[in-house]
């Protein structure tokens, strides 16, 4: 068989099984030319998910004819003047998605440069339909009709119109958050579904697209190093999901979704959130165009970074020092269904007539043994005023040495009690705040252990017997490279041959560990991020386990001045609003809600 060339429609229908997957892919390219054309306004409208119909209209630069004949031919675009494939600063480089869209669909350009006539080409599946003038504002319009329409073999892989569709305003949502700059459209089926105008930054951008509740919940992102600059807006470790959908991620303004950011957010999370939740951050990362590999592949989701630890140092700290800085906050917003435990029970009526003192077994004397006629005379069975015996109370009461405190000269209140042996209850200047006493100084445990940890080398316990571990050769490689860095971890390893290494040393905060589990797991670690976050993590657990068998536990009574204690210490504690395990710490019921309890509101 001999060696022949492919014809071009060939070609470009091959490339299009790279470029074009779905709707939401061929949507991605059309808004990323728009906003490399320097569009101010951007309106895109959808059919059936797109898989019908796809249009994006734009206000930018136009192309004359020639250049919309030149657009549609593989590998030709206006955006490598240099041809420096390694400092590419447009959205898109390749030359590849029109061609590629217009093999699998009927894909029409109109455009109009300013000051020019309008033109439009219409290519259907491969084949030039139309071309001829058109009228329309400055600006290109593309509409991409039947995707996948003639190639049953792609169509019948498409999900439902619905699931298409969410994938689509996925894309727009990302992009307009990327560039806040540029007023964004977006309809369905002849309904508008998402307008934002352009606004003054990125934080104002990320609150109209994502939960409202975001703005209130959240820390602000800023730090640089090294011509890095990272920003951006991150929940609070208590405002999280059961999915990873709220985590936008950019690199020079392009949405990725990278393993090594992606990453880094979970290890700044760690030990903040459950293991099943995730955090809602939106994170705009700017490095240096030669720092940073976007031609990793043709969807440009993907990038490279040339010091990835760096990177992902840069976030994990970043992230660690805004969160830090958020001091006890917690979301923690009073939901309907909890509200309603605190609904008043229906109470009934004390009986009255002929069956009381009678049958129904009721004393005519009160509780002390009184008689049942107040003062004066009449009856107390007549007597509209509330006729219920309440038990005494249970709770205990300290002789007071001085005058209380304010409320108000605290955040987190001053403690009036405790309840169920379990919960303080303190006095705020706006409400009402319950703390849970146990998972509260849990986190304060963990804490005093990881600054005891800082600056100093961590405590090893040498193994009666070195154990060796067989890994194969690279992994052995890079575990060498960091022997220094992981003997500060209290972990001591020796090469032993091309595919082992020797462990004589763990860390003793992990005890009667499993050290061949250990090593091989930092490995893999080292080999998907090159840091080494398992034995980070592991030591996170392990202490997180001991500081959860070291703190007050539940039903222990603790004083008014231990109860005041630990509110001030979790007032000067960082992550002191969520326990080891993700869980908040405290809630407050405001004056509004407790006035509502009681119908005052």
């Amino acid at each position: 068989m001999s060696i022949r060339r492919l014809p071009s429609h060939l070609v470009n229908r091959i490339a299009a099984g790279e470029v074009v997957e779905r709707p939401a892919s061929a949507l991605k390219e059309l808004v990323e030319n728009a906003i490399d054309s320097g569009a101010g306004r951007i309106a895109v409208a959808l059919s059936a998910g797109g898989v019908e119909r796809i249009e994006v209209a734009d206000d930018g630069c136009g192309m004359t004819p020639e250049e919309i004949a030149l657009a549609l031919e593989r590998h030709a675009t206006s955006k490598l003047p240099d041809e420096d494939i390694d400092r590419v600063v447009t959205l898109g480089f390749r030359g590849e998605a029109l061609p590629s869209i217009a093999s699998v669909a009927r894909l029409t350009i109109e455009s109009r440069p300013g000051g020019s006539d309008g033109w439009s080409r219409t290519v259907d599946n491969g084949v030039v339909e139309r071309d001829g003038p058109a009228a329309l504002p400055p600006g290109t319009r593309v509409v991409v009709d039947g995707l996948f329409a003639r190639v049953p073999a792609r169509r019948k892989f498409l999900r439902s119109p619905r699931a298409e569709y969410a994938a689509c305003l996925d894309v727009v949502r990302r992009l307009a958050m990327a560039r806040p700059d540029i007023a964004f459209s977006v309809e369905h089926d002849g309904r508008r579904v998402l307008s934002v105008a352009a606004a003054e930054g990125r934080p104002a951008r990320v609150a109209a697209l994502t939960d409202r509740a975001l703005a209130d919940n959240s820390v602000a992102i800023d730090l640089e190093r090294d011509g890095h600059v990272l920003g951006g807006v991150a929940g609070l470790p208590t405002f999280h999901r059961g999915v990873a959908d709220h985590q936008y991620l950019f690199v020079n303004g392009r949405p990725v979704k990278d393993r090594l950011l992606i990453g880094a957010i979970r290890g700044a999370y760690a030990e903040m959130m459950p293991r099943d939740r995730h955090a809602v951050v939106a994170l705009f990362l700017d490095v240096p165009p030669s720092e940073v590999d976007v031609n990793v592949h043709p969807a440009k989701t993907e990038v490279r970074f040339r010091d990835p630890a760096l990177v992902r140092g840069m976030i994990v700290s970043g992230l660690r020092r805004a969160l830090d800085a958020a001091g006890h906050r917690v979301a923690h917003d009073a939901p309907a269904d909890v509200m309603a435990l605190w609904e008043p029970e229906q109470t009934s009526p004390l009986p009255t007539g002929e069956g009381v003192g009678g049958g129904a077994g009721v004393s005519p004397s009160g509780p002390s043994g009184a008689s049942a006629h107040p003062p004066g005379g009449g009856s107390y069975l007549n007597d509209r005023r509330p006729t219920f015996f309440a038990p005494p109370p249970a709770a205990r009461a300290e002789p007071a040495w001085g005058a209380p405190p304010e409320a108000g000269d605290f955040p987190l209140g001053v403690a009036r009690g405790q309840v169920a042996k379990t919960y303080i209850v303190a006095e705020a200047a706006d409400g009402l705040v319950l703390v849970d006493q146990h998972a509260a100084h849990e986190r304060l445990v963990l804490e005093r252990m990881r600054a005891a940890l800082v600056g100093g080398r961590v405590a090893s316990q040498a193994l009666l017997l070195p154990e060796v571990v067989e890994l194969d050769e690279p992994a052995c490689d890079r575990l060498e490279a960091r022997i220094a860095e992981l003997a500060d971890f209290g972990l001591e390893l020796e090469r032993f041959g091309a595919r082992a290494m020797l462990v004589r040393a763990t860390p003793a905060l992990l005890g009667q560990g499993d050290p061949k589990g250990l090593v091989t797991d930092l490995a893999d670690e080292l080999a998907a991020y090159d840091q080494a976050l398992s034995l980070r993590e592991r030591l996170d657990a392990v202490a997180g386990t001991m500081a959860c068998h070291g703190s007050v536990r539940a039903g222990r009574v603790l004083s008014v001045a231990e109860m005041n204690a630990l509110l001030r210490e979790m007032e000067a504690t960082p992550h002191s609003g969520q326990c080891n395990h993700g869980r908040p710490t405290w809630v407050k019921l405001n004056t509004k809600e407790l006035q509502k309890l009681f119908g005052r509101s």
